[in-house]
């Protein structure tokens, strides 16, 4: 009967994580990753946390439990980076970040000895790897998908720099910060304990703002200032890593400095690269006829897509470096490699739409999941005006195909006559 309650929790659990556009498909690979991380008591209680940010107040209502035994509860969980704390107008508030980009991650970012690392980095390999439920309803479920690809700015002429934005840049990232954490890149560790990992540097995984506030409080990352960021970001590129960033405009919560062999986004967009796993960058790669074919670019390609052809019949004649143009992520790896000059970065002919922030981001992303209901209509507690007031300024300004698509989920006659008031119509 234990076993069977275990159980019904950690699958309480999946559900409430289910709920959120990024979620995690159940299993029992799944279940023993979630009882690694999660106690029993745990999982029941986190499973019935709001979506959006709620306070200890909240908490003890949903827990049935006085606000000192909660707000232990909630500490030993952010300490954990189970939940992210963040301090909102005076008081902290609390959230549950989706697995991914989320706690799996937060799990390996720092040596830890209250958890086997090695026999969890096993488990997640066997879930998101090799049973491919996870990675698919990740990176190739719906348009919108959680990251991005960022230009290596060092490759861009004067005049394309002229018209790069401060948020399709890692460097504009980085000096908009409000706080900045290092920790270990969670790919590479992951794969170390598999003796599989890269000699790519392992302390440079960068989070910002909001979440590197929570982290850093809690000793999974590291605080550092800009320069040494940007130091770190130098040292990326140097080893020829891709940044692969939030997909956000505004308050960017992190980039990863990605390897082709062991970063599971750039491993994803390898795998399903036709599916747009991640968004690409504004640039494309273009190769011109002072390639000398020499190949040197092939292996610096984050996701394998550059190849050696011949000009001539039966394979023979001169070689030069191809692009599938159609898979390339535009991170201009390739083109700091050359050394002929002979692969510069184009614009590309459609602009890639970035969302705002993480609003705007969870809600195009719930839409096209067939999720969006879950985060207007959060049964486990009463939504903040502030919170509803965001997620409905959203639905707002979405097209009007998008919009046709959240009257078809919701089906609520509040929702349309409240957009029809402020003059948008579903």
């Amino acid at each position: 009967m234990a076993h069977l309650t275990a159980r019904s929790s950690y699958a309480d659990l999946t559900d409430r994580l289910n709920r959120f556009p990024q979620g995690a498909p159940p299993s029992e690979l799944l279940f023993r990753i979630l009882g690694m991380l999660f106690s029993e008591k745990e999982a029941e209680l986190v499973a019935v946390l709001p979506i959006r940010p709620f306070t200890v107040e909240t908490a003890a209502k949903c827990w049935q439990m006085g606000l000192e035994e909660a707000e232990t509860v909630l500490q030993q969980l952010a300490d954990r980076a189970l939940l992210v704390d963040m301090e909102v107008d005076g008081r902290m508030e609390y959230v549950l970040p989706p697995p991914m980009a989320g706690f799996f991650e937060f799990a390996l970012m720092r040596v830890r000895d209250d958890i086997d690392q090695k026999l969890l980095s096993e488990l997640y390999e066997q879930y998101i790897t090799v049973e491919e439920d996870f990675i698919k309803a990740l990176f190739v479920t719906g348009k919108t998908q959680l990251g991005r690809v960022l230009v290596q700015e060092g490759v861009l002429s004067a005049e394309q720099s002229l018209h790069v934005l401060d948020f399709e840049r890692a460097t504009g990232v980085i000096e908009s910060a409000s706080e900045i954490g290092i920790g270990i890149c969670y790919c590479r560790h992951k794969r170390q304990h598999q003796g599989l990992a890269c000699d790519a540097e392992m302390d440079i995984c960068m989070t910002f703002n909001t979440v590197a506030e929570s982290l850093n409080r809690h000793g999974v990352t590291r605080r550092v200032d800009k320069v040494e960021c940007l130091e770190l970001l130098h040292k990326a590129w140097e080893q020829n890593l891709a940044q692969f960033g939030e997909n956000v405009q505004q308050g960017v919560n992190f980039i990863c400095n990605c390897c082709p062999c062991c970063c599971e986004a750039m491993l994803a967009a390898q795998r399903f690269g036709l599916m747009n796993p991640v968004h690409t960058s504004n640039f494309i790669a273009e190769i011109d006829d002072r390639c000398s074919g020499c190949g040197r670019c092939l292996p610096t390609c984050p996701v394998k897509v550059l190849s050696l052809e011949t000009d001539g019949k039966d394979g023979f004649g001169r070689k030069r470096a191809v692009v599938d143009k159609e898979l390339c992520l535009g991170c201009g790896v390739c083109a700091r490699n050359c050394q002929r000059d002979a692969i510069a970065m184009k614009s590309r002919r459609e602009k890639v739409i970035t969302p705002v922030n993480s609003t705007h981001k969870a809600v195009l992303m719930a839409i096209e999941r067939g999720k969006l209901q879950n985060l207007i209509f959060d049964n486990r507690v009463l939504w903040s005006h502030r919170a509803l007031a965001a997620v409905l300024g959203v639905i707002l300004t979405l097209p009007p195909v998008k919009r046709v698509l959240v009257s078809e989920q919701v089906g609520s006659r509040y929702l349309g006559k409240l957009c029809e008031r402020y003059g948008a119509v579903i």
